[in-house]
């Protein structure tokens, strides 16, 4: 990862055009040679950037260039020059003054891991099968259909089947999905009747509505309180 701080300007050309008038920015160039140009102020996202794949040429000027009635121009301190690989698009940064200018080694990153996925709430909702009612016993994850795998398959006190569709935040699409789980699983006579739990962390008023209206409970899902904090926030509807 190499990490410049310069006042600088740049151009941007291909298939649009765009470009940044002089100011003191941040420029990160990756070791695919992609470069992000970032700002003091905004959001994470960079001003400009070029993806990869491209190719980055660093240009050191030789000489000073002359403007018109003889007067000496600045020279730049360095001009980086980024082109598109694929297509006709460069972007090219003219570096008036480098504050600093640092290469690190990263290392091989493992990438993000998320707290509080789909799949965490599945795992632990299957291991805490009883939630969805006393007498419950697991069937299974990930149980297997012609259109996907429901999230978990269990059997309630009753000795009937209850798919169970598991959201972070739940949605109408997520309780559609729900339906043609149970529309297709409810036409097997070994399953049927098979009836539908909507769970998530949040559900929309939307999508309870939807939710109860095709005959589904909804299961609010406390990940805190299901990995073993003490809280009474989980509610069946």
């Amino acid at each position: 990862m190499r990490i410049i701080v310069a006042d600088c300007s740049a151009e941007y050309s291909g298939r649009l055009n765009a470009s940044l008038p002089l100011a003191k920015r941040v420029l990160l160039i990756k070791a695919d040679n992609s470069l992000l140009i970032f700002s003091e102020l905004g959001s994470y996202k960079p001003l400009n950037w070029m993806a990869a794949p491209c190719t980055l040429r660093d240009i050191t000027p030789e000489s000073a260039d002359t403007r018109s009635g003889g007067e000496s121009a600045e020279i730049p301190q360095k001009v980086i020059r980024v082109s598109a690989d694929k297509s006709n698009d460069v972007l090219e940064v003219t570096l008036r003054h480098i504050y600093s200018d640092e290469s690190y080694d990263l290392g091989e990153d493992p990438g993000l891991i998320k707290d509080g996925v789909e799949d965490h709430l599945q795992r632990y909702l299957a291991e805490q099968i009883e939630r969805i009612g006393k007498g419950a016993k697991l069937v299974r994850r990930e149980y297997p259909t012609a259109i996907g795998p429901v999230d978990i398959m269990a059997i309630d006190a009753n000795g009937e089947h209850v798919a169970i569709e598991i959201k972070r935040n739940g949605g109408i699409d997520g309780v559609e999905q729900l339906t043609r789980y149970c529309k297709l699983l409810n036409r097997d006579p070994l399953l049927a009747p098979v009836h539908g739990i909507f769970a998530a962390q949040t559900i929309t008023p939307q999508a309870r509505v939807l939710a109860q209206d095709r005959g589904f409970r909804c299961l609010i899902l406390d990940y805190e309180e299901m990995k073993g904090v003490e809280d009474d926030s989980l509610r069946l509807f």
